[in-house]
Order: C-alpha cells, then structure tokens, then sequence
C-alpha cells in the first residue's frame, strides 16, 4: 500500500514587521536600528512620533516573531 503525504505549504500567521512599521508610518528600517542601539520605548516613540505603547506592541513583535511570519513547512 502506497501513502501519499501532503505537502503543508507555508503561510502567513499575520502581518509581518514590514506590514506594521508601514501602517504606523515609521521605517522598519530605522525602527530595528533603534532597537540595536538599545533605545527605550520612549525614545524611540519621541523619534518616529507615535505612542510608547506602539512602539512596545512593534518590539514585541520583532523578539516574538522576527522581522516575518511565515509558519509551516513543506
């Protein structure tokens, strides 16, 4: 008897950090540099002009899930 496995594609588990930085209007970019230089939410949220808790939710997201969020496998 012959079993055929079916391939479990890849996909998208939601936006990605690109996706988010984009909607707030900062510059992914500019945004992980900032958090290599160890800035703190208030820095950076004084720099891009957006809220501390924007910046937080964006920093969790970035250690969490990367800059992507593709899951899966084929």
């Amino acid at each position: 008897m012959e079993i055929f496995l079916r391939g479990r594609v890849p996909w998208e588990a939601g936006p990605n950090l690109k996706e988010m930085t984009d909607e707030v209007g900062i510059d992914m970019d500019r945004f992980v540099e900032a958090i290599g230089a160890n800035k703190s939410d208030m820095e950076m949220a004084s720099e891009f002009g957006v809220s501390e808790k924007t910046i937080e939710s964006l920093r969790e997201h970035f250690f969490r899930k990367g800059l992507g969020t593709t899951v899966g496998q084929d």
